[in-house]
């Protein structure tokens, strides 16, 4: 019964924190936000929001980032899922292992984009990258938990 609750605490945080990623800037560059989703800058009180060309990497780090978005957005959806099975007193394996399966595409495309971001120099990390691997943790701890609990734990 205890490890039904850690698992469901983990697996919330981890929602929570998958879901902040897939919003907040991955980096920051002076004005400018960066992060999968695109990049959000305000000029001379101008604010807008554009896409990832103009900071010139290639076309597959473009799409890493909105596989990176993608995989936050599955994964934290999947998490849900867990904890509300959890709190029904059920033992949803099927649902951790696919959590696990979204959570490692996630890691694959998250370090891909973290890996190949195009240097502007002068950037420095947001909390985006941050939430996202705490979510990714948290998430692959709840997962793990739930897997490895034997089907009469919840009850």
């Amino acid at each position: 019964m205890k490890s039904r609750w850690i698992a469901l605490g983990f697996s919330l945080v981890g929602a929570a924190a998958l879901a902040l990623s897939s919003i907040e800037a991955w980096w920051l560059a002076g004005e400018a936000a960066i992060g999968p989703f695109g990049t959000h800058h305000c000029f001379g009180g101008d604010c807008q929001s554009t896409g990832l060309s103009w900071l010139g990497g290639t076309d597959l780090w473009m799409r890493s980032g909105i596989a990176t978005r993608a995989a936050a957005i599955i994964a934290s959806a999947l998490l849900v899922l867990l904890a509300g099975a959890l709190a029904a007193r059920r033992v949803p394996k099927l649902v951790a292992r696919t959590t696990v399966v979204a959570l490692a595409a996630g890691v694959v495309t998250g370090a891909y984009f973290v890996a190949k971001f195009p240097p502007l120099g002068g950037e420095s990390m947001g909390l985006g990258a941050v939430f996202y691997g705490a979510g990714i943790v948290t998430g692959a701890i709840a997962a793990i938990l739930v897997y490895r609990m034997p089907a009469t734990a919840a009850r």
